[in-house]
């Protein structure tokens, strides 16, 4: 099965291809003699319905600094493409979510992974509300006073905005922390979304993992853990990637939310776990494939290209 697939992402030019997982895909997708197109957001147009975009042919090779060769731009119906990978990095904004209003007028006769509405429709921060037993306790508000009372019912909090991603602007705000207005106030001028806001995890120290689904299945793990004097585990923050096994907790967790991904077409999905508590349940652009390979686990790539050729087999 030769598929015409095309990717939406950042310039493939500017990926550290190392850890990247867009780029682990299309790897596999040429091995597999897929064709492969590629092209920036701001491409994407509709007239009249009909959504096209200035696509250029693309060849990979797993070489850092000679990784792409692309052809020259060419407008091209995207309706012509069996398959379109949406894996531009957010941030998750008004340009974000009108792409994915864009893409859904082609999903499914071309298949978009993963499924432009459901995309839309579970930001990470919020879609991992519907889960509220597998979470720590988290409260999402603008408000002072409800951000001042949760801190109040369980000292040690953490505040990140709601829409933020890689870890920016997260935050840990003590018991009886003097910084708290002052942070209160930077967070009121800089982002007008609401924040999350949850209950502090002393065992972050000992990572946070990052768990890969692949159609509601867990396939394969990675451990980030925080770099020292830094509360985030990113591994763009500095996070240290080690080999790591599922616990029976982790488990549960998947096999909780697995039915759920699966029924909202969310093909790839990455979750963060920190102590047993589902913190993030990631949809956009979800990472961790190359990470979970170079320590030892599988090449979850091969399972997504299952995954997707089945859909348009089946």
């Amino acid at each position: 099965m030769s598929l015409t697939v095309a990717v939406q992402m950042d310039p493939i030019q500017r990926i550290r291809i190392a850890g990247d997982t867009t780029f682990a895909l299309l790897l596999e997708a040429a091995r597999r003699g897929h064709r492969l197109l590629h092209y920036t957001p701001e491409r994407l147009s509709m007239r009249d319905g009909r959504v096209h975009a200035a696509v250029e042919t693309l060849m990979v090779r797993d070489q850092e600094g000679d990784h792409a060769t692309l052809g020259s731009p060419e407008r091209m119906d995207m309706g012509e493409c069996d398959v379109i990978l949406m894996r531009q990095d957010p941030p998750f904004d008004i340009a974000y979510i009108t792409a994915t209003h864009l893409l859904e007028r082609l999903h499914p006769k071309t298949l978009v992974v993963n499924d432009p509405a459901s995309v839309r429709n579970a930001p990470e921060k919020i879609f991992v509300t519907h889960f509220p037993q597998l979470m720590p306790p988290t409260l999402i508000t603008r408000d002072k006073d409800e951000i001042e009372a949760f801190r109040r019912e369980f000292g040690q909090i953490v505040m990140k905005p709601l829409h933020g991603h890689g870890g920016a602007a997260v935050v840990r705000i003590l018991p009886e922390d003097p910084n708290f207005g002052s942070l209160f106030d930077l967070f009121s001028v800089t982002f007008r979304e609401p924040w999350v806001v949850q209950r502090y995890l002393p065992r972050i120290t000992e990572g946070d993992k990052r768990i890969i689904l692949v159609e509601g299945e867990p396939l394969g793990a990675v451990n980030r853990v925080p770099a020292p004097n830094d509360l985030r585990s990113n591994m763009v923050r500095g996070g240290a990637a080690n080999a790591t096994e599922l616990t029976e907790r982790e488990r549960e967790i998947c096999a909780t939310i697995g039915p759920e991904l699966r029924a909202r077409g969310l093909v790839l999905v990455g979750i963060d776990v920190i102590d047993g508590n589902l913190t993030e349940i990631n949809v956009t652009s979800p990472t961790g494939i190359r990470a979970i390979r170079k320590v030892g686990g599988p090449d979850i790539s091969v399972s997504v290209w299952d995954a997707i050729e089945a859909r348009i087999g089946g």
